[in-house]
């Protein structure tokens, strides 16, 4: 009996043991086994093992429209640093820029607007000028989050606006007197942050706060807990209180302390949930930190030390391995394989003597997108590996 001529069940099960050189070399055999080794099913296991192939851990696959031989192929290269770089955009000004990406739309905020490029689907460069920009601060966007129907931005004239996606409409929340350094927003319920030491709660049902609750130190990070029962707060930790506090969304009472003997400026500058009990937190003190909710509130559960003791400003998962944090100086950007203490790869992207912090990344299943001072970053992984073809 020939290998094709095997029942699928027991084909998937053969295949299920061969490692993704094994299987590229057994998809040259013949049409037939070809057409069957590039199904995603026999990809499935080995996807879930490499960095950023969409499969999370648990189970969901966020690129569903990529093959995941495909994908695969470009995770070696996630893995080894090989990349073609790029400087997307560039600008006079110093800003501290933000990105959202949204499938093939890169959301960049400069000074007062928020303008939405295209990415080209062949290459992923950035359309040169916005299809659309998002306007209304005063001052400077500090931060803003992207969900299916709205852009929410805060910004340095202590304003929220809350723009349609959909048609030509804004709404302004007031109440903080001081800018917006930080927002989070989930299914109708939005948090944010400010350098007035408050946190406030908001809905899009009316333009003042539902609740406020006063921090006593400047407010840099919040997260929505993926369930909504809970939110996170980072703070600057100048003052005599723990800058990670978890707090209960309807009641507003802090419920959870997270951490202890963190020293005095060790503020927590960015945060994101993987899923509704791990989250990951990072800020001056040069530490990536994974925090189990479901654990001891007092010590995380791992932690990765930025090498060169710089700041770091932002953070990004895959939902599985990998992590990839911008730091303080020189632009530099590290990935991280989550099962290891060391710093996977990195990229300096500023160039001559001047510095910049990486002030946002956000990335694909393909390229990685940093923002500095002064321009836009590309780094483009889909170069072609030799082991699978």
């Amino acid at each position: 009996m020939l290998l094709s001529q095997l029942p699928e069940d027991v084909l998937y099960h053969i295949l299920s043991h061969l490692d993704y050189r094994s299987l590229s070399r057994l998809s040259q055999v013949c049409k037939t086994i070809h057409h069957f080794v590039n199904r995603d099913a026999v990809w499935r296991k080995i996807a879930k093992d490499f960095l950023n192939t969409g499969i999370t851990r648990n189970g969901t696959d966020i690129y569903p429209s990529i093959p995941l031989k495909e994908r695969v192929k470009v995770a070696q290269n996630w893995y080894d640093g090989v990349c073609k770089r790029a400087i997307s955009l560039k600008w006079k000004t110093k800003l501290l820029p933000w990105l959202q990406l949204d499938g093939n739309v890169l959301f960049l905020s400069q000074a007062a607007d928020i303008g939405a490029y295209h990415l080209r689907p062949d290459s992923g460069r950035l359309q040169c000028n916005p299809f659309e920009i998002y306007s209304g601060h005063k001052g400077d966007v500090c931060r803003f989050v992207l969900t299916d129907s709205h852009l929410i931005s805060g910004g340095s004239d202590g304003r929220i606006l809350v723009h349609s996606r959909r048609r030509d409409k804004t709404l302004e929340l007031s109440g903080h007197s001081q800018e917006v350094n930080c927002l989070d927003s989930k299914n109708g319920l939005i948090v944010s942050g400010s350098r007035d030491q408050t946190t406030r709660i908001w809905t899009l049902t009316s333009s003042c706060p539902r609740d406020t609750i006063l921090m006593y130190d400047r407010v840099w990070s919040v997260a929505i807990s993926p369930t909504l029962r809970s939110f996170v707060t980072g703070t600057a930790c100048c003052e005599k209180v723990s800058p990670l506090r978890v707090w209960d969304a309807e009641r507003c009472e802090c419920v959870c302390i997270l951490g202890s003997g963190f020293r005095r400026g060790a503020g927590v500058l960015d945060m994101v949930f993987e899923s509704p009990f791990q989250l990951f937190t990072c800020g001056y003190d040069t530490f990536i930190r994974l925090w189990d909710l479901r654990l001891s509130p007092r010590k995380c559960v791992m932690e990765w030390e930025e090498p060169h003791d710089s700041a770091l400003y932002c953070i990004q998962t895959d939902g599985n391995h990998m992590i990839a944090s911008g730091s303080s100086y020189y632009g530099v950007v590290r990935l991280w394989d989550r099962r290891q203490s060391r710093c996977l790869q990195f990229f300096q992207l500023s160039s001559g003597p001047v510095s910049s912090p990486v002030y946002c990344l956000r990335f694909s299943s393909s390229h990685l997108h940093a923002a500095l001072a002064t321009s836009l970053h590309s780094l483009d992984f889909r170069q072609n590996p030799f082991h699978i073809r």
